[in-house]
């Protein structure tokens, strides 16, 4: 069933976030908007031939689609949003296992991958929609097989795509970063918030600094990001 929640109220026009994810909902509260959540599964699964970028932009705007007919009426901009690891063009998603768990983060370590998030915004009065496409070099370190396991045990890894959380304060995978961290943790903030402003919905807080300190991670991208400079 799907589940609403209100998070905040302070400006006119609701957001309606179409995802569970903690992660999310505490990045997206970054901006100080207010916003509601609401949950529809939607098939994740591969087109055949379908390249990560069209990939994760097709599923946040079906996810976006899929709780439209919450919206009943109000004043509503919906948010939705997918993330996927993407390897040598080949796109990891959450491992069905312990055995698929520890193949993925096995493939990865050692070397540079990439993170694709796609956000799709659907402003429901005239059914203009914003998408908005992050990637992210992400160079992980070359952790052990026993780190592995470990990692694994805490049961972490297994609704996380690519099978680890870039924020995880034991396993710490990733050996540097110079790009995007809120997008490799699923929301990239400053790009929801250039696509609000288009929206005119700009934000009620300083989106970088409170990312920074939230993240404690000095982002080098956030300013061109926001002043439309980079994608």
């Amino acid at each position: 069933m799907d589940c609403v929640r209100i998070l905040h109220v302070n400006q006119k026009t609701t957001l309606l976030l179409a995802s569970n994810s903690p992660r999310r909902r505490q990045l997206l509260g970054l901006g100080g908007w207010k916003f509601i959540t609401a949950v529809s599964d939607v098939d994740e699964s591969q087109r055949n031939s379908e390249p990560p970028l069209e990939y994760v932009l097709r599923l946040a705007r079906e996810k976006a689609s899929a709780v439209l007919e919450q919206a009943h009426g109000q004043e509503l901009v919906i948010i939705g949003s997918d993330t996927t690891v993407v390897d040598n063009d080949a796109i990891l998603g959450k491992p069905a296992d312990r055995d698929d768990a520890a193949r993925m983060l096995s493939q990865l370590r050692g070397h540079t991958h990439q993170v694709y998030t796609g956000v799709a915004l659907h402003r429901v009065s005239d059914g203009k929609t914003i998408s908005e496409l992050c990637i992210t070099d992400v160079p992980m370190r070359d952790y052990t097989d026993d780190e592995i396991e470990t990692y694994i045990q805490t049961g972490d890894p297994f609704d996380k795509a690519g099978a680890y959380a870039i924020q995880h304060p034991e396993f710490q995978p990733v050996a540097s970063l110079r790009g995007c961290y809120a997008s490799v943790m699923g929301l990239p903030v400053c790009h929801v918030t250039r696509a609000l402003q288009m929206l005119n919905i700009p934000p009620l807080a300083n989106v970088p600094t409170a990312c920074r300190k939230l993240l404690s991670y000095e982002c080098p991208v956030s300013g061109a990001i926001l002043r439309g400079e980079m994608p």
